[in-house]
C-alpha cells in the first residue's frame, strides 16, 4: 500500500464512470488500473450492518428490484431495512435514460450485484492491499435517514478491526462530527475533511484547524470546481494534503498535476493513470 503523503489515486465509487458504483465486482474491475485507495460511501441497516451505498434513501436511479422492476419513489432508508432485504435489491446498473446513466456512458454494469456489506469489501481488496477511505453518509439535516455520526464511525471502525484491516482503512466526512469523534476516540486513523462549497483559503484554515495535532498529514478534500491555486498553496502552507472530487477531464487532471496537488479522486482512473505516467512518472 501506498504510503499517505505519495500522489493518490483514488477510485470514486471504485470507478463509476467505468463500472457500476459501489459493488464488488466494480471494485475489483477498478483495481486492475493500479488504484492507491477507494473511496465508498457507508450507511447503517436497521439490524446495525455496514454497508456501502452513496444515497441514504435508496437511489430510484440505480436500484430494482429482483424481478427487474426499477423502484417507483424514494423513500426507502437503508437505515429501515435489515442486511436480508437490502439484499432483495438490485445495483448493477443504472436506469436507461436517467442522470447517472448519461454522465457516464462507458459504465459497464453488472446485472443481478447487491449493495455489499463494508466487511466484503475489505474482504475482497485484501489480496491488493488497498486503502480503503470510507465516506460517513450522516447529514445533520435528516438525521432520522441514518444512525448518528459517532456510531456510524465506531461501526466502520469495528468492521476494520474484525477483518484485521485497520492499517488500510482511512475515513471521510462532510459532517466533521464523525470526524471529530473519531479524532477523539481512534486518534490514529487517517481523516480527510470533505468540502462542498468554496474551495478558498479559509476553508483550508478551517481543516488545519479541526485537524490540529494529528499524528500524520490530514487530508482536505475539496470540490475540484472551486479550487484555485491560492488556496492549494495555503492549505500546503498549514501542512494539509489536497485530494480533490471529483475530477474526471483530462485537462483538469493535467492542471491539478502540474499545480501540485497531492492526489485526485476520478471516476476514470484509467484517464488519471495515463497522465501520472506522462507527467509524474508514475
Amino acid at each position: 500500500m501506498k504510503p499517505i503523503g505519495a500522489f493518490e489515486l483514488q477510485g470514486h465509487r471504485g470507478a463509476r464512470g467505468l463500472f457500476a458504483e459501489n459493488t464488488l465486482e466494480g471494485f475489483r474491475r477498478a483495481l486492475d488500473f493500479g488504484l492507491d485507495s477507494i473511496e465508498l460511501d457507508i450507511a447503517v441497516t436497521a439490524d446495525d450492518v455496514a454497508v456501502v451505498v452513496h444515497d441514504p434513501v435508496l437511489n430510484v436511479d440505480l436500484t430494482r428490484t429482483r424481478d427487474g422492476a426499477w423502484l417507483a419513489a424514494k423513500g426507502i432508508a437503508v437505515r429501515s431495512l435489515s442486511l436480508a432485504a437490502l439484499r432483495g435489491f438490485d445495483v448493477g446498473r443504472a436506469r436507461p435514460g436517467s442522470a447517472t446513466a448519461r454522465a457516464h456512458p462507458d459504465q459497464v454494469s453488472f446485472d443481478g450485484a447487491c449493495i455489499p456489506t463494508l466487511a466484503e469489501v475489505f474482504t475482497a481488496t485484501a489480496a491488493w492491499n488497498v486503502r480503503i477511505d470510507a465516506e460517513l453518509k450522516t447529514n445533520p439535516a435528516t438525521p432520522d435517514t441514518s444512525v448518528s455520526p459517532a456510531a456510524m464511525a465506531q461501526a466502520v471502525v469495528d468492521v476494520a478491526h474484525a477483518c484485521a484491516a485497520l492499517p488500510r482503512l482511512a475515513v471521510r466526512s462532510f459532517d466533521w462530527r464523525g470526524l471529530a469523534f473519531l479524532r477523539r476516540c481512534h486518534p490514529t486513523i487517517p481523516l480527510a475533511w470533505l468540502s462542498e462549497g468554496q474551495s478558498d483559503a479559509a476553508m483550508a484554515e478551517r481543516v488545519a484547524d479541526a485537524a490540529q495535532s494529528c499524528p500524520y498529514q490530514p487530508t482536505w478534500a475539496p470540490l475540484a470546481a472551486t479550487l484555485d491555486r491560492a488556496a492549494l498553496d495555503r492549505a500546503h502552507a498549514l501542512g494539509l494534503r489536497v485530494v480533490p472530487w471529483t475530477v474526471n477531464g483530462p485537462a483538469d487532471m493535467a492542471r491539478l498535476i502540474d499545480w501540485g496537488i497531492d492526489g485526485l479522486c476520478t471516476d476514470r482512473p484509467d484517464l488519471l493513470r495515463a497522465l501520472m505516467s506522462e507527467r509524474l512518472g508514475a
